[in-house]
């Protein structure tokens, strides 16, 4: 299956007329304003949109997948990690495809079109919920990683404490407000997503270097014996196993997760017809960087290796510098969540602002509402990552939840729905398995959270 980006004619027509009906316009103007001068953005690039959308893909969900290889094995979990990949990719295909068939150019739209007022709502506070979920996430793990973490009730220290000890400037509340002040809030300043493509091809490339780190922390170790291969397969000795093996599968459906992104994206380029290989390109750097990072993660901490990966960096590697390279992998992640940051942000705003205002004029045509909202969810998020560090839980559900219908139940549903006649049969065949299998990852997800909030009350309360 392909994804069938609009042609340069349709392309054309979409900016240059005025025939989209406004709810289903994007909030920001492409190349054109709507009074048909143009704008100082000249439309975006191949290699900009690529690491935008590739940004959006690679968040937090990196340290979660090695953890995935301990309860598979190293061939079923690289072989769910491509599968992943490929629905992924028909997913997108569906929302680009009846975007083109209704005429829309926002995710939003799609929805609206398929579903009416209701669909359009729907998935506006999808993307709200998930991504200030993931937001605030980002921002506890940024705080946790420079100035350390006491949540457990016992106090692990952070980058910047190990190297200068405790001080007022390097708590929590000074950092975050300093990393929100000169970081978020000036990148949250861009009205255009391709004006993120350096930030966002830095934050690919940090990536990679964590890659490279564990890869050649592992390969030494492998070389001098102190490790060995990892299981290739899942080991079931009883039911209780067969069950746990479905405990990746939330993890893996989320791992993607970039839909809210695409049409902002594609809406931006010189030429939308690039949108199949930005997509594909996009995917393969992914799914690359994720399978090198599960393979060397779990070849290094095998049996070990926790479900945020990152904090098997908090401990000696067993060679030389070992304390250098476990800071330079801390940082370099924490500096990565940074630099998605703005990426994720710039959907949440769209999806916002769309929600609270849905027949106001763009963002480029009223500074102060863009103003307002930008200021309203950058205090928001700081405050909440600040006094609410538990909050990780609570949007275990929301965010789960949010996300799957993000990326396979909205885009299922809307196949099926089929308002323009346009799906196939094996379309709707791949559509009910995709819905099937995203209520089994939000059951599973939900059990297993619940399951862990139970066992922790029950502990503390026998304490």
């Amino acid at each position: 299956m392909t994804i069938g980006g609009l042609s340069p004619v349709e392309n054309k027509g979409r900016r240059s007329n005025k025939e989209i009906l406004d709810e289903n316009a994007p909030l920001l103007p492409t190349k054109r304003e709507e009074d048909g001068g143009f704008d100082e953005f000249n439309g975006a690039s191949f290699s900009g949109a690529v690491f935008n959308l590739s940004t959006t893909i690679v968040g937090a969900g990196i340290m979660a997948l090695p953890a995935t290889m301990k309860v598979v094995g190293l061939v079923p979990g690289i072989a769910m990690v491509i599968f992943f990949a490929f629905l992924t990719e028909a997913s997108i295909e569906m929302l680009i495809r009846f975007s083109r068939a209704g005429k829309t150019a926002s995710y939003a739209g799609v929805m609206g079109d398929a579903f009416g007022k209701v669909g359009k709502v729907l998935l506006q506070i999808c993307v709200t919920i998930n991504n200030v979920g993931v937001l605030i996430v980002y921002m506890i793990i940024i705080g946790d990683v420079l100035s350390g973490t006491s949540s457990s009730g016992v106090h692990h220290y952070g980058v910047l404490e190990g190297w200068f000890g405790e001080h007022w400037w390097n708590g929590r509340f000074f950092l975050l407000l300093v990393t929100t002040l000169a970081i978020f809030a000036p990148l949250a300043c861009f009205k255009h997503i391709d004006s993120l493509r350096l930030t966002s091809a830095l934050s690919v490339a940090l990536a990679v270097v964590f890659v490279v780190i564990t890869a050649g922390i592992a390969i030494v170790k492998l070389l001098s014996g102190s490790i060995s291969v990892p299981k290739l397969f899942p080991s079931i000795p009883n039911l209780a196993s067969v069950w746990n093996l479905f405990t990746v599968v939330p993890v893996l459906v989320t791992a993607y997760i970039c839909h809210y992104n695409v049409h902002t994206i594609n809406n931006e380029l010189d030429d939308s017809s690039q949108i199949k290989p930005i997509v594909w390109t996009s995917l393969v750097l992914c799914s690359t960087v994720y399978i090198a990072t599960s393979f060397f993660s779990f070849l290094l901490f095998g049996e070990s290796i926790l479900d945020d990966v990152l904090a098997n960096f908090d401990s000696n590697l067993g060679i030389p510098y070992s304390s250098l390279l476990n800071d330079a992998v801390r940082v370099s992640y924490a500096v990565h969540l940074m630099l998605v940051y703005p990426i994720i942000f710039h959907a949440l705003r769209l999806n916002l602002d769309g929600l609270l205002f849905p027949s106001a004029r763009p963002f480029s045509s009223d500074n102060r509402r863009f103003a307002l909202i930008t200021v309203g969810l950058l205090s928001v998020i700081f405050l909440a990552a600040n006094f609410i560090p538990s909050i990780w839980d609570a949007f275990q559900f929301t965010g789960a939840t949010a996300a799957v219908c993000i990326g396979f139940i909205f885009p299922a549903a809307i196949t099926l729905r089929d308002p323009h006649g346009i799906a196939t049969k094996w379309d709707k065949i791949l559509s009910v398995f995709m819905i099937i299998l995203a209520v089994l990852s939000n059951a599973i997800a939900v059990y297993s959270d619940a399951y862990s909030l139970f066992k922790k009350d029950k502990s503390l309360t026998r304490s």
